[in-house]
């Protein structure tokens, strides 16, 4: 697997697994909604942890790929090998 395929994974997997812990731990604001809401809207998270789920995303990913590049430079998945 090469530099650039790799970084391709990576990314895409990255993306996969942000989407995925996203609307983990998300709690709506407690205030009932109104019609008068002054710019608040009431679906937003009190608080969305981002830069936590940023962190967690990429630990995840990193084990993640790091398996995946094992199983392919090991040559134990090879498609190449399966066409012929």
């Amino acid at each position: 697997m090469g530099i650039t395929g790799s970084i391709v994974v990576y990314v895409i997997i990255w993306w996969i697994v942000f989407f995925s812990v996203l609307p983990i731990g998300i709690k709506h604001s407690e205030k009932p909604f109104n019609n008068n809401l002054e710019g608040i809207d009431p679906g937003a998270p009190k608080n969305p942890n981002i830069l936590k789920k940023f962190l967690y995303t990429t630990l995840i990913t990193t084990v993640i790929f790091a398996g995946i590049y094992y199983i392919v430079v090991n040559d134990h998945f090879n498609l190449r090998e399966f066409i012929k």
